[in-house]
């Protein structure tokens, strides 16, 4: 008979695990962004349409809230375990679906595991990172910051072995991941030990995620312009397929970086002084990153990913700091309130992308990303180290 094992709150073991799972999850939920212009070209897609795509992924994260209360209330550990399996295996299928309708539901349903995957895993690796979430937290950002930076290698690579049908076969990794989760976690109960209520919490929440909703609204302008529409650019820009794919993984690697770095410097210095120092960087270098060419593109690209990308990390601890009676609720509010920011601004960055350019539109990101810098001063500080 099986003994359950309780996780232990000292142990760096999950965090390493969590975050490895991470790397294989997003693997695949990066799939989309370097297949667009060849799926644009496929179905003869607006970018208004292919931010659609886009969006289609992010509806699931209504369910965020509720998936973190589910996990709070009974434990999530299937939800992280399944997770990278379901997701490679939807994703893989992209290059087979015959029409925009079916690739809608792919994504939509892509979307439904990838956020039983995000809200159930933070509060776990912020529980076993004990004091140091900025630290553990980095970990598993770093994780999938890794993952979205190989994934349009890999998907780039098997679409030009195999054709864009042949993509499916890259979902072997997922399942590998999703078995070595399984024997990692199927001994442990990660049930909390202890029951808060959390309708007494209600006004912290709203006190908190209110304001939190208008920094991340800024933020996600910025977020969205370069993470789905920065290989559209730069094919428009004459640049090859395989260089827009190279691109996007410059600046995903360059996030992985920052988060290793800004994350645990946070737990030092403040969340809210290195999200500020991040924001303002990133939105004085688009300007510049938009006027250069050739290999110049690189250390611009380097840059911008390493200080625009690592607030995720920042936002994440920030709301682990407040919340550590109802980490995974709060991460499941946190992660609504960013998806669907990011899904409404790449529908808004699309139209004005289709109407004005895509330069217009990154100039027009960096400026709102700069506004998200007064407007986290309305954000409430309950720790000290926010």
């Amino acid at each position: 008979m099986d003994t359950k094992i309780k996780v232990d709150p000292d142990s760096k073991e999950q965090v390493y695990v969590v975050a490895g799972g991470h790397l294989f999850h997003d693997l695949y939920t990066s799939f989309l962004a370097p297949l667009l212009p060849t799926l644009i070209d496929n179905f003869s897609l607006s970018l208004t349409s292919a931010g659609f795509l886009s969006t289609f992924a992010r509806i699931p994260s209504i369910l965020n809230p509720f998936i973190g209360y589910l996990a709070d209330k009974a434990g999530a550990k299937y939800f992280v375990i399944l997770s990278p399996a379901i997701t490679a295996s939807l994703m893989s299928l992209l290059g087979l679906a015959p029409s925009f309708y079916t690739l809608a539901m792919l994504l939509f349903f892509a979307g439904i595991s990838s956020t039983m995957f995000h809200a159930a895993s933070p509060g776990l690796v912020a529980s076993a990172s004990n004091n140091r979430k900025g630290f553990g937290l980095s970990l598993f950002m770093a994780g999938g910051g890794l993952g979205r930076t190989l994934g349009p290698l890999l998907v780039v690579w098997a679409a030009a072995q195999w054709g864009l049908p042949g993509i499916y076969r890259t979902a072997v990794l997922g399942w590998a991941a999703s078995i070595v989760l399984f024997f990692q976690f199927r001994k442990f109960d990660l049930k909390p030990s202890k029951q808060h209520s959390l309708r007494a919490a209600i006004p912290i929440f709203k006190e908190f995620f209110l304001p939190l909703s208008l920094v991340l609204i800024l933020r996600s302008t910025l977020t969205a312009s370069l993470n789905t529409y920065l290989p559209i650019y730069m094919v428009q820009s004459g640049a090859p397929l395989w260089m827009a794919g190279a691109a996007l993984s410059t600046l995903e690697l360059a996030g992985v970086i920052g988060a290793l770095a800004i994350g645990p410097l946070s737990d030092t210095f403040g969340r809210r002084k290195s999200i500020n120092i991040s924001m303002f960087i990133s939105s004085v270098l688009v300007p510049v990153f938009l006027q250069v060419s050739g290999w110049w593109i690189i250390p611009l690209l380097l840059l911008l990913g390493f200080f625009s990308l690592s607030t995720g990390t920042l936002f994440l601890a920030l709301v682990q700091d407040h919340f550590q009676d109802h980490r995974a609720t709060g991460n499941g509010v946190y992660l609504l309130i960013s998806l669907l920011s990011n899904a409404v601004m790449l529908i808004v960055i699309g139209y004005i992308g289709d109407h004005s350019g895509l330069k217009t539109a990154y100039l027009i990101s960096a400026a709102a990303a700069l506004l998200s810098i007064p407007a986290l001063k309305l954000i409430p500080i309950f720790e000290e180290n926010s």
